[in-house]
């Protein structure tokens, strides 16, 4: 499938990623620690952190098989598991209006979601959020790359 550009309100400082018929309540997701790895998991939404709490370029990529390693390209990268039953995942801002967000059709279970952030801190500069998704068996949520304001 070829990628697909969003352009999303971070409100609160964050996107979300989820099946399209997930209920979940993040909020006891945002630790101190969630927040500083720029990523919160529950079953079926994960919240993706940003840097910005305004507009946010969002390329969206599913993938067949996990994508090889590019964190070199970024400076933040995250992974996490996501139940997928209905077999769509909807990709939004967490305070947008979910009937309209962009959906995407995987394959119904367990998929992998990579998130990779540029242009976290710098004045002026739109951040972007790069989304991998491929279906995958659980795995744990992970930093791959950690930024760190001033880095």
């Amino acid at each position: 499938m070829t990628p697909t550009r969003l352009r999303l309100f971070a409100d609160y400082f964050q996107l979300h990623v989820m099946d399209e018929d997930a209920e979940d309540d993040l909020g006891e997701a945002w630790t101190k620690e969630a927040v500083s790895d720029g990523l919160a998991a529950g079953e079926r939404t994960l919240g993706i952190g940003t840097e910005s709490n305004v507009d946010v370029d969002v390329l969206v990529e599913l993938l067949g098989r996990p994508p090889g390693d590019d964190t070199g390209a970024f400076d933040h990268v995250v992974e996490a598991s996501l139940q997928v039953p209905s077999g769509r995942v909807a990709v939004l801002g967490c305070t947008d209006y979910l009937p309209d967000a962009a959906r995407f059709d995987v394959p119904a279970g367990c998929v992998r979601v990579r998130a990779s952030r540029t242009n976290p801190d710098v004045p002026d500069a739109i951040e972007r959020v790069h989304l991998q998704l491929w279906p995958a068996p659980y795995g744990a949520p992970a930093v791959l790359k950690r930024w760190a304001p001033g880095d």
